[in-house]
Formats: structure tokens, sequence, C-alpha cells
């Protein structure tokens, strides 16, 4: 289906062109030099039919002419566009786009006339109608190739600029594509531990095993995300990281100590979902998993120049060749749709262990 702008935008653009400076100066310029192109093939062909150079004076009244008609009709042209802003038929448009051609050209020949009778002392009679007849040609001419190659530029300008749109909303397509595919994803060997953790408790602990199950609900309830935000609060997110921990406690109990520290003037501030979870169950599984007594991990998000979000353990270390799993590389997907470019990740031993992730605080 072809797509095209809503006809105020495209009033709102015509308008912005008709008030730029900018803009306006270049089509002046632009109209001025067309016009004393013009006037030097008439001193050219007005020589050439008379078998004589016209004269200099002659030559510099008709390059003068033939630049103050260019600029007159420009500016009409310029004010044809402003006055018709996207109302009415594109025929009243036609209409008006020659009549005020026309109407610069009938100005700036008088104008010219009435200047020229006061600066040699000469007097000044109203309507010269074979000068008008003459540059009306002309006129007609010039601004009709200028109205059709404008309107093929714009024809093409708009065209590429809905091939950038289809192009842009493909990638935002895409980039929510895959990261309702990452953020969906819960990796299979918690869901079978916790039922097997479930399970275990159901005869000989019934309320701890029915409340392991509102929770392991919640947390695929979170996962599913059906408002498809990409982003959600640090407060929502490190909610949603508890409910993960209190199923964790009931696999490790008092094995490890589980510490959040959140800065909680940055607690609305946003940040990927599922961000912190998946790193969360690998320093578990690779780092803590055969930890007897005294295990500690610790998430940590600070305020700096930037927000810096910290997963550290006492477990142990990382490997000198670290083997990228689902959690690292769904944590390096998200940050490259979410931030490319413009983010940071840190992988140390020394002097912590942990992983350290910088990215910039979103606004509300």
């Amino acid at each position: 289906m072809k797509k095209s702008l809503p006809q105020s935008c495209k009033t709102d653009i015509a308008q912005l062109e008709i008030f730029n400076f900018k803009y306006w100066l270049k089509i002046t310029i632009y109209a001025i030099l067309v016009g004393l192109v013009i006037g030097i093939i008439l001193c050219i062909l007005i020589s050439v039919l008379k078998g004589q150079w016209i004269g200099t004076k002659r030559a510099v009244f008709q390059l003068l002419f033939s630049c103050v008609i260019g600029f007159f009709v420009s500016n009409s042209i310029h004010f044809s566009k402003r006055l018709w802003a996207g109302k009415g038929s594109h025929i009243f448009y036609i209409s008006l786009y020659y009549l005020f051609s026309l109407s610069g050209a009938f100005i700036a020949i008088e104008l010219l006339y009435y200047t020229f009778a006061g600066l040699f002392k000469t007097k000044y009679t109203f309507f010269h109608k074979s000068d008008f007849l003459f540059a009306s040609v002309i006129t007609l001419i010039v601004s009709t190739v200028s109205y059709i190659y404008f309107s093929q530029k714009t024809r093409f300008s708009t065209k590429i600029k809905e091939k950038e749109m289809d192009l842009l909303r493909l990638k935002q397509m895409k980039t929510q594509a895959e990261l309702a595919t990452l953020q969906s994803k819960i990796n299979p060997h918690f869901l079978y531990n916790s039922l097997n953790a479930i399970a275990s408790l159901i005869h000989f602990d019934p309320d701890k095993a029915e409340s392991m199950t509102l929770k392991l609900s919640k947390l695929f309830r979170y996962s599913i995300n059906q408002g498809g935000e990409n982003l959600i609060s640090i407060q929502e997110e490190v909610d949603i990281l508890q409910t993960y921990l209190d199923i964790e406690k009931v696999r490790f109990g008092d094995r490890i100590n589980f510490i959040i520290d959140i800065d909680k003037t940055i607690s609305h501030e946003k940040i990927p979902r599922f961000l912190i979870q998946p790193l969360v169950e690998n320093a578990l599984k690779h780092g803590l998993k055969d930890t007897i007594e005294k295990g500690e991990l610790k998430v940590s998000i600070k305020k700096t120049k930037k927000m810096d979000i910290v997963i550290s353990d006492n477990g142990y270390p990382f490997p000198s060749e670290l083997e990228i799993g689902y959690g690292l590389q769904s944590t390096y997907d998200k940050l490259e749709l979410l931030y490319p470019g413009n983010y940071e990740l840190q992988i140390t031993n020394e002097p912590f262990k942990q992983i350290k992730i910088q990215i910039q605080l979103h606004d509300n």
C-alpha cells in the first residue's frame, strides 16, 4: 500500500520552507543567476539578429532587466506557494502559479521603467505592452521548466523518504521481534529444577509449594510481556529478580546470601527487561553451584555519570577463555539492540569477580 504524508504535515513543510531565510536566499540567488544567463543569451541573440553588438549600455540594461524579472518572478512563485499551502485543488495551484509568475514579470518591468524614469529624469508611462509580452513568453517557458523540474524532484524525494520510512519500520519490527524472542526465553534448566523443587515440597510443605508455584507463575507472566515494553523501571526489574531469587532460595537454602543494593533515587529509571535475571542465573549456575556455605551474590545498581549495574559473587572465577552462553549472549543482544555502540560491559575476576554494565539513563 502506498504511504503518503498527512496533509497537515505537507502544509507544515511548505510553510517551513517559506519562512526559512536560507531557503529564500537560495532560491533568490538561483533566480537571479537564471535571469543573468537568460539576459546574456538574449544579448547575444539580439546582437546576432542585428549583425552588430547592441552596446554596453543596452547590454547592462538587458542583464539588469532579466535579473530583476527573475527576482520578482521567483518571489511571486514563492508567495503563491505560501498562499496555497496545500489548500484547494492542484489545478487551482497551477493557475495561481502562472498568475503570480506573470504578475512578477509585470511588476518587475514597470518598476524598472519607473526607476529609470526617475534616474534619467524622463517621463514614465504605465504598461509597456511589447516588453511585457516578450517577458511573458520567457517567463512562461522558464516557469514551466522550473515547475516540471521541482515537481519531479519533490516526487522523487518523497518516494525516497517513503522507502526510508518503510526500511525504518522493517528495522523496528525486526528489533521488536528480536527483543520479544530474547525476553520470552526462560532457561529450561531453571524451569526443570523449579518444578522438581515444587514436587518435593508438595507432601511435607504444601504452603511453601503453593507459594513457589505462584512465584513461578508470576515470573512467566512477566516474561510474556503482553504490553510489548522493551524498557521498564529498575524497581519493576528488581521486583521480578526478587521473585526469581525467592524461587532459587528453595533450592539453595542458607548456602547463599543474596544482596540487592539499589540507589532508590533512580528506581524509576528505565532499563531493558530481563537484563539482570539471566546474569544472576549464570552466577548461580556456574559460579556458585557447588558452594556449600557462605556463598554471596550481590546485585548493585548505582548512578554515576551513567548507570552502573554490577552483578558480583564469590564463587568460581570466570575462565580465561569464557564461553558465551545464553545469559551473556542475551545481555549483549539486548544492549546492542537498545543502545547500539553506546554501552559498556566488563567481565573481571580482579579485584572482584563481577559483571559490570554501564548504560545511559533513560528519561520517563
